[in-house]
């Protein structure tokens, strides 16, 4: 009698087992996937990132005043500039998935001492041969973007780039004597493609290229060029950190009645990067 009574008892119990749950197992399945979470570093509301660059420079700069031609100034051969690093920021605010705000700021600076190989006119002066002449030249490059990732994958993504980059550039020549300077700053549309491909889980290489020409055409006596190229890889250490290197190149140039600037720096950088 107990045996059967122990026996009757197991049963119901089972019985109640599979009844409860086979609902529970029903209920339950498997979450699928996210595409983002496929790779480490895509799942985020903010992305920032610092670094310092080393870029090498051509640039070169022409003023008139009072009718005065200006000669067109190389930075290096005339005036002695020496390569030298930046630091940078970058933020990135991704409010959905295909959207993001993106910020990037990177201050150029320069100074340096040379005896003048040649006469130069800058700004109506005359610098004479064989004088020493200081000069500074202040670059701040602001960028605020935005981007629709129209293509998104489990190992990649690609978009487009509406950019709106503020330039603003300060050149000043001195000698014991005297001091000239120009000052130019323009705030300049641009349009662009991004690509993003995982090569591993947490490695990723992006390609991003914007630009902007306004033609000679356009506006009598005025053209501009701003061409930003940016080539990256990224070594995520976990979703919330990871490291980039990659090579950048900036050229940006105007034409205005009688005075130019022609900016190229191209080089490679370094930095870190924080998600929240």
């Amino acid at each position: 009698m107990r045996s059967r009574s122990a026996g009757g008892l197991y049963g119901v119990l089972a019985a109640a087992i599979a009844l409860f749950a086979s609902p529970a197992l029903a209920q339950f399945q498997p979450r699928p996937v996210d595409d983002e979470t496929t790779v480490v570093g895509e799942v985020y509301h903010i992305e920032g990132s610092a670094g310092f660059w080393r870029p090498g420079a051509e640039m070169s700069i022409s003023s008139e005043s009072l009718g005065i031609v200006g000669s067109r100034i190389d930075f290096k051969n005339d005036l002695g500039l020496v390569d030298r690093s930046f630091g940078e920021l970058h933020a990135t605010l991704k409010p959905g998935r295909k959207h993001k705000l993106r910020f990037q700021y990177i201050p150029i600076s320069y100074t340096q001492s040379n005896v003048a190989q040649r006469d130069i006119v800058f700004n109506g002066q005359l610098f004479r041969v064989g004088i020493p002449v200081s000069s500074t030249l202040d670059w701040k490059a602001y960028r605020f973007g935005y981007e629709y990732d129209f293509l998104v994958l489990p190992r990649g993504f690609g978009g487009f780039v509406l950019d709106f980059k503020y330039t603003d550039v300060n050149a000043v020549l001195s000698t014991p004597v005297f001091e000239e300077f120009a000052h130019a700053a323009a705030p300049i549309p641009a349009i662009g493609g991004i690509f993003r491909v995982y090569a591993l889980p947490n490695l990723s290489i992006t390609g991003e290229i914007t630009g902007f020409k306004l033609p000679e055409s356009a506006v009598e006596d005025a053209s501009a060029r701003y061409v930003d190229v940016d080539f990256y890889g990224t070594f995520n250490f976990s979703r919330y950190m990871g490291a980039q290197m990659g090579y950048r190149s900036f050229d940006v140039g105007y034409v205005l009645d009688a005075d130019l600037g022609d900016f190229r720096l191209k080089g490679p950088y370094f930095g870190f990067v924080a998600r929240y």
